[in-house]
Parts: structure tokens; C-alpha cells; sequence
């Protein structure tokens, strides 16, 4: 995928140990940052977005919901929007340094807490 900064990554829950996201998307250039997933069709299952940095997003021209976690600069869980839906605005969250955009319903079993943290690695 064209601007694509860090191919090879992937999104670990650390108190499960559980994969989130097997694929993790980071575009590298301002524009890149600013198109994120509009105009896709769909994000599939194990695929995700981590746009950084960023504190503040909007759904316009989104073809599918997402489920957001913005998080801090140590990757800790500053706030987390579920199956957000097109045509939103989330307003910026203070203190939040980068967005993950996933697939809606992936966080579901998580019950992911503010101030949990994640772990972004490269794939093995």
C-alpha cells in the first residue's frame, strides 16, 4: 500500500496477550495521514491503521464504522470509541498522540481501560 511508513507491524493487548491486529498500516506523510482510510471500501479482520501523530479524527467520507483507540505517547489508552460510525467528529483528546483505526467489533472483548497499555511490534 502506497504510504505505508513500517510494514511488518502488528497490534498485541498485553494483559491477554491476544493479537489485535496482525497488520498495522502507518502512513508516513502528512496527506497520507490526513486521507487515513476514507474512501476504502472496507478494512478487513486483522487489519488496522496507527496514524501518528494525531488527536483528533473525523469519519467523513468513510465507507464502514471503526472501532478508535487514541493513545498517549508511551501507547497507553487515553480514550476508545466503538463502532464509530460515518459522518462523525471526534473533537481532540487531550493528551492523546496517535489514533488506532480497526475494524468495528474489534474491541469488544478486550474491554479495553483508560490508561491500559498496548503494545505496537513488528511481526515475526
Amino acid at each position: 500500500m502506497a504510504g505505508e511508513a513500517k510494514p511488518g507491524l502488528r497490534l498485541v493487548h498485553p494483559r491477554t496477550g491476544q493479537v489485535v491486529v496482525d497488520r498495522l498500516m502507518v502512513p508516513k506523510t502528512f496527506i497520507g495521514r490526513g486521507l487515513g482510510l476514507m474512501f476504502r471500501r472496507r478494512l478487513d479482520a486483522g487489519q488496522g491503521m496507527w496514524i501518528t501523530p494525531c488527536n483528533g479524527i473525523h469519519m467523513f467520507f468513510m465507507n464502514f464504522a471503526l472501532d478508535v483507540v487514541f493513545l498517549d505517547r508511551q501507547d497507553r489508552v487515553k480514550k476508545v470509541y466503538q463502532r464509530l460510525g460515518r459522518w462523525r467528529v471526534v473533537p481532540l483528546v487531550w493528551g492523546a498522540h496517535s489514533v488506532l483505526e480497526l475494524p468495528a467489533g474489534s474491541l469488544q472483548p478486550l474491554g479495553l481501560e483508560r490508561g491500559e497499555q498496548l503494545t505496537i511490534e513488528r511481526r515475526t
